[in-house]
């Protein structure tokens, strides 16, 4: 029987979640469950936000879940990023070859935005109250039975609650627990980023700037307040990591060598600390997400290459429909198998899509016909009306 909108509201299927893993997903999952009524607590390993994370892409889908989780925490955003109205497609000389008109807010009434994962994180925790984000937690475990979750943190410390959601990335301590799947699969693509406050004419005039090189490439994104975002990405087969700052900017440095110098001076610039450096990851899809009062959110439950940007946009699609499971469901159990339902099928055609593109951009040989890139094309509009039209509905 379906239960009405005062019922649903007066007694939330559970009173207390724990949240591990204060990143977009994390807050997002937090800002969405203490909308009804829940007391959530959000637990974070690091001592401290501080400016940290890359520059990414908010396109339409997560966007509009965004819109339905918190509204009018878009426009926060908007004031705080970049809206794309442009990208330029460069070679390592700095010719451009090709600039393109983004139209995703005619196509599906929302903007592609670039920000700062930091003023994104800052967006998101300024929704919710400070003294339910708990730093310097590190989630060592947990242990459930039939009536809660015991989660257990380094030094001891542990907090009981009715629910757990792990939101705690690629390296997800709370999946290992459940699935014990060992280490992520390295894809084959290394990554040196930074953001940095950076102007520079031959690229900053445009909002996105991929350049394309032999088997590397490099995007510079504009990501607001005078900040600059700079990713590069190199196939390669082996991976290791550098020992340490100084080598890790003379390795992308090296690596830029044949590039031209206006590229080479953004890495110059950047301060050795700043610069991160690590292989591209992802993990094969779950069957599901959930055991018993554990579930999964985001880069735990899906985590996917860059190519397609759709990490967060696909995590704030995972706290909306977790908000709807919630709120229909008579029950935990029935909410979260909902959840999976809801949720891993897409995810899971994004995730290999995903890999695709990531190989796909080292590799100069596909399309080479005519017919064949058109027919790719076609494809590829499909696939976006289906990935970029998730429109949530909002609720007051």
């Amino acid at each position: 029987m379906e239960k009405s909108l005062t019922q649903k509201l007066s007694k939330p299927i559970v009173e207390k979640v724990a949240i591990v893993g204060a990143g977009p997903g994390g807050l997002a999952a937090g800002i969405v469950l203490r909308s009804q009524g829940i007391d959530v607590q959000v637990y974070e390993k690091a001592q401290e936000f501080r400016p940290a994370g890359t520059g990414l892409g908010l396109a339409p889908n997560g966007l509009n879940s965004l819109d339905a989780i918190a509204p009018g925490i878009v426009e926060s955003l908007k004031s705080s990023g970049c809206e794309v109205h442009h990208t330029v497609l460069k070679n390592i000389q700095g010719e451009t070859i090709r600039t393109n008109a983004i139209k995703y807010l005619e196509q599906y009434g929302q903007p592609l935005l670039t920000i700062w994962w930091y003023r994104l994180q800052q967006i998101l925790a300024s929704r919710l109250p400070s003294d339910i984000i708990h730093l310097n937690h590190r989630c060592i475990g947990f242990q459930q039975d039939e009536n809660g979750v015991e989660i257990h943190f380094d030094g001891e410390k542990s907090v009981y609650a009715d629910l757990l959601i792990g939101a705690d990335g690629v390296n997800s301590v709370i999946r290992e627990t459940l699935f014990g799947e060992g280490k992520p699969n390295y894809i084959g693509s290394m990554c040196w980023r930074a953001v940095i406050k950076y102007y520079h004419e031959l690229f900053n005039d445009y909002e996105l700037v991929f350049v394309k090189g032999n088997k590397q490439f490099m995007y510079i994104l504009n990501v607001g307040g005078g900040y600059t975002s700079w990713i590069s990405r190199k196939l390669s087969p082996e991976y290791y990591l550098s020992h340490s700052a100084d080598e890790i900017k003379s390795r992308i440095l090296h690596e830029l060598a044949d590039w031209d110098t206006s590229f080479r001076a953004m890495v110059e610039a950047t301060p050795a600390e700043q610069i991160w450096e690590g292989p591209i990851c992802d993990r094969p899809p779950l069957t599901q997400w959930s055991q018993g009062r554990v579930t999964l959110l985001g880069d735990a439950a899906h985590p996917m290459a860059p190519a397609m940007g759709q990490g967060a946009n696909t995590t704030f699609e995972d706290a909306y429909e977790l908000r709807e499971c919630f709120s229909d469901s008579a029950n935990l159990q029935e909410a979260l198998t909902s959840y999976e339902q809801r949720r891993i099928e897409r995810t899971k055609i994004i995730q290999a899509r995903s890999a695709l593109g990531e190989m796909r951009y080292y590799d100069n040989t596909v399309a080479s016909n005519g017919q064949t890139q058109e027919r790719q094309m076609s494809l590829n509009d499909d696939f976006q009306k289906w990935l970029y039209n998730f429109k949530p509905s909002v609720t007051s």
